[in-house]
């Protein structure tokens, strides 16, 4: 059998398409961040906008105060679009694109109530998806010339779960499963509570709907169990280097490999070093530190 962990049809995460973001995840993300901002008036709640006089209209520069990757032009235009559909905004940067020298990365133009009005939405929406996409690339980085890959998690902020995935590819990096409906992930307490590793794979089986079927694993005897119940995708949670490397070469071929657990940057290239398919990352998602950008009327 062609090794599923090399682009074999069974690995779930071998292909990373940025492509277009999901259009009904990405309007309900918008829409609660306007929602927390506005409330249910939207515009005409925005007290210190009502200032301005109707019909009145404004340019404005988004200004990138450090370095970073770009991400969620998207989100960011519709959180203005919703307000004013006349807004327009004209991009002098990519996305995806990584941006070493800060400056102008767009320039803005519509009605003025609405671009102050959705100002913070817009901002917190690309500075959260550039910082995703920014710390992602940091670690894809570390592991070039390896053979290992970056997964992300469900460790995501509440309510953005669709837009930083997207974010974590645009940083370079794959997506695990998107939530607990999409794939079976066998975790320790679900061993437990199913009885053994064979027993719970055989009932994910039976329930089938075409789901690949994952196993956590804290050590080798473990991996044999997962292995001999036919495992789509094995996770090796903190395992020590030499029990990594022993236990990646067992599945090789048979299941894809995962490593987890007290991953850093530091440690990431030593955990590749084993030959392990994916190593997946929780702080893509949640250890992210927001970019520097600002929208100033020229």
């Amino acid at each position: 059998m062609a090794d599923p962990g090399r682009g074999h049809p069974r690995d779930p995460f071998a292909q990373n398409p940025v492509g277009a973001p999901d259009r009904e995840a990405l309007l309900r993300e918008v829409q609660a961040a306007l929602d927390e901002d506005l409330g249910p008036s939207g515009l005409a709640a925005d007290r210190t906008a009502a200032l301005i006089p109707e019909g009145r209209t404004a340019r404005a520069t988004l200004m990138l105060k450090e370095p970073a990757v770009l991400c969620g032009r998207a989100w960011f235009e519709q959180a203005l679009q919703t307000l004013a559909p006349e807004i327009e905004v004209e991009w002098q940067a990519a996305e995806g694109a990584l941006i070493d020298t800060p400056g102008p990365v767009a320039t803005v133009a519509g009605p003025a109530r609405a671009l102050l009005a959705g100002e913070r939405a817009a901002l917190n929406l690309l500075q959260t998806l550039s910082g995703t996409a920014t710390e992602t690339r940091r670690w894809v980085r570390r592991l070039e010339g390896t053979a290992s890959r970056v997964l992300d998690t469900r460790k995501t902020l509440p309510g953005l779960r669709h837009a930083q995935k997207y974010a974590v590819r645009c940083g370079g990096g794959h997506n695990h499963r998107l939530g607990l409906w999409d794939a079976v992930l066998i975790k320790e307490n679900h061993i437990a509570a199913c009885g053994s590793i064979a027993a719970a794979v055989a009932r994910a089986r039976e329930l089938g709907s075409g789901r690949w079927v994952e196993v956590e694993t804290e050590n080798p005897d473990e991996v044999d169990q997962a292995l001999d119940a036919g495992a789509d995708v094995i996770m090796l949670d903190e395992f020590t280097s030499r029990d990594l490397a022993a236990a990646v070469r067992r599945i090789r071929g048979h299941a894809i490999s995962e490593a987890s657990g007290g991953v850093t940057l530091e440690t990431l290239p030593l955990i590749a070093e084993s030959g392990v398919d994916y190593i997946s990352v929780g702080a893509l998602t949640k250890h992210l530190h927001a970019i520097d950008l600002s929208l100033r009327l020229d």
